[in-house]
């Protein structure tokens, strides 16, 4: 299968600079998308952020050396990139629970991180439903973060964002400004990506009037859309990070689209205190694609 070769190549691309600095965006680049793209797929198939396994690789191979060599532990940091013997100590010691020269006593337990190989794996898994939608221009308006895509970030920094929102009372000025009652659900997009960071944005349609004031705008190109919805559920209840790590583990590897721009977290009030949630993704089939964002 073309993606597992792509993925696979990738990991061999990792393999062979794991002693060098390692270019993402080349990683990228044999993958066939984004650095931002290739990032979160990884970490939602392997459970472990790409930053975190080229760090355990290193650690392991450098353990590997300080076993079988007498390299100076200083010559063998500086080969897996670490400025100092003392940064290269802590991590040493925070992987294997001990000190770079305690690596040659007999009898040591070290940690072993093996490399990966992508393979296809048959599953009973759930069926997915999504439709493929195409969505004329439109506008948003709202507030943004900057969003830093290595390891966990997301996961920590989009949560804090929404609670900083909320008690600041922006959520609530978001639902004055779009005609919202007080309970009224607001959107959120992924966007303008850069490789080591993307744009969030909490916001909601832009209103006829205009750009409300102390708000910024968002401009959004026509696109066709994978939908996905996290069904009805009750307030607070809906594992949207658990449909993002089926889509992006099991649905974008194996489409015939690529994702080629911004992605959608849209929150509907269904009533008697139930929710959905629809995702949406900018795709594009993957014989028309030339690139991505």
């Amino acid at each position: 299968m073309e993606w597992l070769d792509r993925m696979n190549n990738a990991l061999n691309y990792i393999e062979t600079h794991l002693t060098e600095k390692i270019d993402h965006d080349e990683i990228a680049k044999i993958a066939c998308c984004s650095n931002f793209h290739f990032a979160r797929m990884f970490s939602f198939i392997v459970d472990v952020p790409l930053s975190e396994y080229i760090r355990r690789r290193r650690l392991t191979l450098a353990a590997f050396e300080l076993q079988h060599n007498e390299q100076r532990v200083i010559d063998i940091a500086l080969k897996y990139g670490y400025e100092s013997p003392e940064a290269f100590s802590r991590a040493f010691k925070k992987l294997h629970g001990v000190m770079p020269m305690s690596a040659r006593d007999k009898g040591v337990t070290l940690k072993a991180y093996p490399r990966l190989s992508f393979h296809i794996s048959i599953k009973g898994a759930a069926e997915m439903n999504y439709t493929i939608q195409d969505k004329e221009a439109f506008e948003m308006f709202g507030v943004s973060a900057k969003i830093n895509t290595g390891g966990e970030n997301p996961f920590i920094e989009i949560p804090a964002f929404w609670t900083k929102c909320i008690e600041d009372g922006t959520v609530d000025r978001i639902r004055t400004a779009a005609g919202l009652g007080e309970n009224g659900q607001i959107h959120a997009a992924f966007h303008s990506n850069q490789g080591n960071e993307f744009t969030y944005t909490i916001g909601y349609f832009m209103p006829q009037a205009g750009l409300p004031d102390g708000f910024e705008p968002l401009a959004i190109p026509t696109h066709t859309y994978a939908i996905f919805s996290t069904g009805i559920y009750p307030n607070g209840q809906s594992n949207i990070h658990e449909l993002w790590k089926r889509i992006w583990s099991e649905w974008v590897p194996t489409c015939n689209y690529i994702v080629v721009g911004p992605e959608f977290e849209m929150t509907y009030d269904r009533g008697n205190g139930t929710y959905e949630m629809e995702l949406w993704l900018a795709v594009t089939p993957k014989s028309d694609s030339s690139d991505v964002e």
